[in-house]
């Protein structure tokens, strides 16, 4: 029997893969959050499944997505990447890393892990919507807006309301599976 999936990922197996195994899930450690938060900077202005068939290369590139190194990145390994085919080799989204892995370092130093920070405004628990369509899931609410204004004050860049809200859909924040799609229960 063939499973419902949201129509935004059917006919692509990386998609659905991504799909059926991650998007959504509720992620509560650091690194994770750090790469997925990269990730959908990266993805600004682009589409998801771009990134998605560039992750492995992104992993590589950016040291698995170890914050503390990326945070000591220096102009020759800037230059190094803006010159790695493999990634979105954008100058202002890879400087953004950088900074941002400065920042995410000093969120964690306030709230004791940036998942206790991020998942504060959520008190926790995720937030279930009832989608019948994925196209009527918005790009950005009130609450993404009040997390990507609080992301900016803190430093960091390529966090507009549309990119957190990315950012909470695939770290499991919000669930924003369609209703009747198999994962929308699992999650």
């Amino acid at each position: 029997m063939q499973k419902h999936r949201c129509g935004w990922c059917e006919g692509d197996t990386l998609y659905e893969a991504y799909h059926d195994h991650e998007w959504g899930v509720p992620v509560k450690d650091d690194k994770s959050l750090f790469e997925f938060l990269i990730l959908e900077t990266f993805q600004a202005g682009l589409s998801w499944i771009t990134v998605l068939r560039k992750r492995e290369n992104f992993r590589k590139a950016f040291d698995n997505f170890d914050y503390k190194k990326i945070a000591n990145y220096e102009q020759p390994k800037i230059a190094e990447l803006l010159q790695d085919a493999g990634i979105i080799r954008n100058k202002l989204k890879i400087n953004a890393t950088v900074s941002n892995a400065v920042a995410f370092m000093n969120v964690q130093k306030e709230f004791g892990s940036f998942s206790k920070y991020i998942w504060g405004f959520v008190d926790g628990k995720p937030i279930k919507n009832k989608l019948k369509n994925y196209k009527d899931a918005p790009t950005n609410t009130a609450l993404s807006d009040t997390i990507s204004k609080d992301l900016k004050k803190r430093g960091f860049k390529f966090v507009g309301s549309t990119v957190v809200y990315a950012h909470m859909q695939a770290t499991g924040m919000v669930n924003d599976h369609e209703i009747n799609c198999f994962r929308y229960n699992e999650v």
